[in-house]
């Protein structure tokens, strides 16, 4: 790709979706997919690394990403299989994940019109892959704007201490973070979660947002914090619901011109106004998501009307 773009590197996968009638369908997911589906629907030229099989289900999650304007390479088509995730919808809509997965990095050679990596989730923590991501993101770092989105899956993530050790590795090296309170609960045994994110952010990552489901997110910032309330919708489910979130975190950053890493000193300065536009506009995104079955992002167009 030689216009500006973005690269997201992690899984993509088939979420059998369970609800709480009994019925299921087979849903292409996977959280970094999700991101970049979203930013793909939002119009923002975007490349997907993943690992994929040359099966049935893993042409339906190609077909699905291409058809959001997702770029997908060759070398992500070359897993034995396709992963899959059975994701079971409690009577709230809140999902809860039990995960078959593969996952390893295909060789990626970043090209030079790259402005933002994002990676996170099983992809930046499960080996063998977790590794290569956390090589990539710092090699990237150069050129690029780094976010990450820890998207922690207790069931096959183990250990939540070690687990926090690799996540906070990558949050040394990460531009923007995304974490949920649910997330920082279980990776910090209980941590005050206000306290967790400004310890990242004096550590140096200049924008971390911590999303709180319906009560909203909170973003802190060098100059500050600014806290953002969940528009009122009825929730069909959270399937895909934080990743649409990041998504529009990057799309609105992307806006801003805080994307690229000779513009890294402009987002560290980055001012009160500029941080409450960004996370309205990933709120904005992540509402209509919720407000339908499984991880269905908006178009740009639907925002717009």
């Amino acid at each position: 790709m030689t216009t500006l773009h973005a690269l997201v590197v992690g899984e993509a996968l088939v979420d059998i979706v369970q609800r709480p009638d009994g019925s299921s369908e087979e849903i292409p997911g996977g959280s970094p997919a999700n991101v970049a589906l979203t930013l793909g629907r939002l119009g923002r030229p975007v490349e997907l690394v993943t690992w994929l099989g040359a099966d049935e289900r893993g042409e339906k999650v190609a077909e699905h990403l291409r058809d959001s304007q997702v770029f997908l390479g060759s070398a992500s088509c070359m897993a034995p299989a396709t992963s899959t995730a059975v994701a079971t919808i409690g009577q709230d809509g809140a999902a809860t994940y039990q995960f078959n997965l593969d996952w390893q990095v295909p060789a990626t050679e970043l090209d030079p019109a790259t402005i933002v990596v994002h990676s996170g989730s099983i992809a930046a923590t499960v080996e063998p892959g977790g590794s290569q991501v956390a090589e990539l993101l710092r090699r990237a770092r150069t050129q690029a704007t780094i976010t990450y989105d820890p998207n922690a899956r207790p069931t096959i993530m183990g250990d939540a201490q070690v687990a926090l050790r690799r996540v906070e590795e990558i949050v040394a090296a990460a531009d923007v973070v995304k974490v949920s309170d649910e997330d920082v609960e279980w990776l910090t045994g209980g941590a005050d979660v206000d306290e967790v994110a400004l310890k990242w952010v004096e550590g140096g990552c200049p924008l971390v947002v911590v999303t709180c489901g319906p009560r909203g997110a909170s973003a802190f910032f060098p100059g500050g914090r600014v806290d953002v309330r969940s528009p009122e919708v009825d929730v069909v489910d959270t399937v895909g619901a934080g990743d649409s979130f990041m998504g529009g975190l990057i799309d609105a950053l992307w806006a801003e011109g805080l994307l690229g890493a000779d513009r890294r000193q402009a987002l560290s300065e980055i001012s009160r106004d500029q941080v409450q536009r960004v996370v309205d506009r990933a709120t904005a995104v992540s509402a209509v998501t919720v407000s339908r079955a499984g991880a269905n992002p908006p178009w740009s167009s639907e925002l717009e009307a």
